[in-house]
């Protein structure tokens, strides 16, 4: 649950997910388990967006997260992001580096996400393919 919650977090920060989607994704849960004081807490900020992604934030940073859970439903909203918007190759790439800054110190470094740090570096001197294949060899990593 802290997982979603987490890469809710991040897609928020770097808008890739609207408000709305993240209230339903906690929404969910929250009905699921009522008695959790974070899901409650995070119930009651739904108007305060910021504040509910330092919540998240705080949480996870005091907290057990099991990052390959959190990779692998990051990546996979990330691959429906890269095929289903219409953003280009050069805004993706722009928002990955945001979601790489945001990452915790733990996994920075380390494959996959490691990857989202210089992915678009080919774009610089013009090779969008190379980019491309980066980020479809980084959606494979969990699969």
């Amino acid at each position: 649950m802290v997982e979603k919650l987490l890469s809710y977090a991040i897609l928020l920060y770097v808008r890739l997910v609207s408000d709305a989607e993240y209230k339903e994704n906690l929404d969910t849960h929250f009905l699921k388990n009522p008695d959790n004081d974070l899901l409650l807490e995070l119930e009651w900020r739904t108007l305060d967006i910021q504040g509910a992604i330092k919540i998240i934030f705080d949480y996870c940073l005091e907290n057990n997260v099991d990052y390959d859970t959190f990779g692998c439903f990051l990546l996979s909203k990330l691959e429906g992001i890269y095929y289903q918007d219409n953003m280009d190759i050069q805004s993706f790439g722009s928002k990955m580096y945001s979601i790489w800054r945001l990452l915790p110190s733990e996994i920075e470094n380390k494959e996959p996400f490691w990857t989202l740090c210089y992915a678009d570096d080919p774009l610089s001197w013009g090779d969008e393919r190379q980019t491309r294949e980066l980020y479809q060899k980084m959606f494979q990593y969990y699969k």
